[in-house]
């Protein structure tokens, strides 16, 4: 287990990371690492189709019509997808999307909204 570092604003020793930032569950202080610290090797990197780098909680745009498996239903070029989680697999994101329910995308057909 890795430890974090104390938070800030309060001290508490109860940090976590989410994403780039590291957050206190008894404040709810955000903040990012020193930008000097590299970051961990063999972390993936997920950028969307135009090289922006994705991290949890982005909203993201779709770029092109997706047909969804399985059903009639088309995610439609321009529906926003808030609040992306970001995964390893084929699938990079999940997400849920109005009128259609949770999915998986892949980062190849969003951009960063």
């Amino acid at each position: 287990m890795s430890s974090f570092p104390p938070c800030p604003a309060c001290g508490s020793e109860f940090t976590y990371q989410d994403g780039a930032l590291f957050v206190c569950p008894e404040c709810a202080h955000e903040w990012s690492p020193e930008a000097a610290a590299a970051p961990a090797e063999g972390a993936r990197v997920y950028k969307d189709a135009y090289g922006n780098v994705l991290h949890d909680g982005d909203s993201v745009t779709v770029i092109k019509d997706l047909k969804v498996k399985g059903s009639s239903l088309v995610v439609k070029v321009g529906t926003k997808v808030k609040n992306i989680r970001l995964v390893d697999g084929d699938h990079d994101i999940d997400c849920k999307i109005d009128g259609i329910g949770a999915m998986q995308l892949k980062t190849e057909f969003v951009k960063k909204a």
